[in-house]
């Protein structure tokens, strides 16, 4: 078995940070880094998935799950206009090997990001 995350400890309360949102299978946290006026990470609760791909391929049900918590949030925060950033792979800027999810909203403009 792997070492835990630092989501999975996270969400076990082993690390500090205020879980904004939750469901079932699905908690988000803000980032601590922040990239945009909004910033938030929707993160499956359970490790067994590294990216993105990995999730559609094993769980599709956990990743709309993902995608509705990220929705809501964006609603709740953004009024429901937002960018939701998957990095898959270090050379794409994963950090973490937890799949999650980049809510990124409030006064975006084409171009900023980098994007």
């Amino acid at each position: 078995m792997s070492e835990p995350s630092i989501f999975t400890r996270i969400y076990n309360g082993e690390i500090p940070s205020e879980i904004v949102a939750e469901t079932e299978n699905v908690f988000a946290i803000r980032d601590i880094a922040p990239k945009a006026p909004v910033h938030l990470l929707v993160i499956p609760k359970s490790q067994d998935y590294r990216d993105v791909v990995e999730l559609a391929a094993g769980d599709p049900a956990l990743l709309a799950e993902v995608v509705g918590l990220a929705n809501s949030l964006a609603h709740e925060h953004t009024g429901g206009d937002f960018r939701l950033i998957f990095n898959t792979g270090a050379d794409a800027g994963q950090t973490v090997f937890h799949v999650h999810a980049h809510v990124l909203g409030g006064g975006l403009t084409e171009g900023s990001l980098g994007a």
